[in-house]
């Protein structure tokens, strides 16, 4: 049974309204861990999130940009998010948490070296990867992403980086460049299409990469219904969770961190992070 680290912080909008209250029953499993930052009449919690240092943000990110997020009015939202991504990639080397969801505010995918836009202001996972190096010497790192739109901000951010490997799910096209792979997915898909492109595309190149731990982007913006809609129902997102799971089982120790991307519909989010969460922790 794995340890589950769950990271939260509160977030004005429509899509977390729910939380925490969904996790209703997952927070009282003996393997789950709350680690938190200040939301209205929060429950007890002994773990709090700290917003990360400006030197771990510089490791990605140029001066310029971190002061251009600054000036957004969305920096202190950003800077939660990417907290709750960074600590849960401490606290796994560290040995206290197996695998973890991290919920965010704003994305990660869409936020480069020096730009940002679509809802994404910093990469979370791309300042995880750097403190894990910087910290622990971790060397290889696996990224699937599967929100529906391609990230643009984590290809550029790793592009000439042979030690992470990042896919990308998405409908558009671009070439394969130093383990950075775009698996093209047709505007239309089926969940059975979906999963197969995960198992034959990416399983494979991640077994023959062998990394040492793998983040999942997963934005549920590609259901039916959503403004990424590519046909997915929700049961794809909790069948992606069972095969992530099982991969990071296989090739890393169970050694997975999920970060919420893309995705807008409070009644989808309420209904499937926590399935996607009771699978981590199963």
């Amino acid at each position: 049974m794995r340890r589950t680290g769950i990271l939260f912080h509160y977030q004005d909008g429509e899509r977390l309204r729910d939380f925490p209250q969904a996790l209703a029953g997952i927070l009282d499993k003996d393997n789950v861990f709350l680690f938190d930052a200040f939301y209205p009449l929060k429950p007890p919690s002994s773990y709090e999130l700290e917003p990360v240092p400006e030197e771990a943000l510089s490791r990605v990110h140029t001066p310029q940009m971190i002061e251009q997020v600054k000036a957004s009015g969305a920096f202190q939202g950003a800077l939660f998010s990417a907290a709750g991504t960074v600590a849960a990639a401490i606290r796994i080397w560290g040995g206290e948490i197996d695998n973890a969801f991290v919920f965010t505010g704003y994305g990660d995918h869409h936020a480069g070296t020096s730009f940002f836009g679509g809802g994404c202001y910093l990469n979370g996972a791309a300042i995880a990867i750097h403190e894990m190096r910087h910290r622990f010497g971790v060397k290889k790192v696996a990224i699937i992403d599967t929100d529906a739109h391609h990230g643009n901000g984590t290809w550029q951010v790793f592009e000439n980086d042979l030690d992470v490997l990042y896919a990308c799910l998405c409908p558009s096209s671009f070439a394969e460049r130093q383990n950075k792979v775009n698996i093209q997915v047709p505007w239309a898909t089926s969940d059975d299409q979906y999963v197969q492109l995960v198992r034959e595309s990416f399983i494979p190149r991640a077994k023959a990469f062998r990394p040492e731990c793998l983040f999942w982007n997963w934005g549920y913006d590609g259901t039916r219904g959503e403004y990424g809609d590519i046909g997915l129902t929700p049961d794809c997102h909790v069948r992606l969770a069972h095969e992530l799971k099982q991969a990071a089982d296989e090739l890393c120790s169970g050694r997975l961190i999920v970060v919420l991307c893309g995705g807008s519909r409070r009644d989808l989010a309420r209904v499937l992070i926590p399935e996607v969460i009771n699978v981590l922790c199963e």
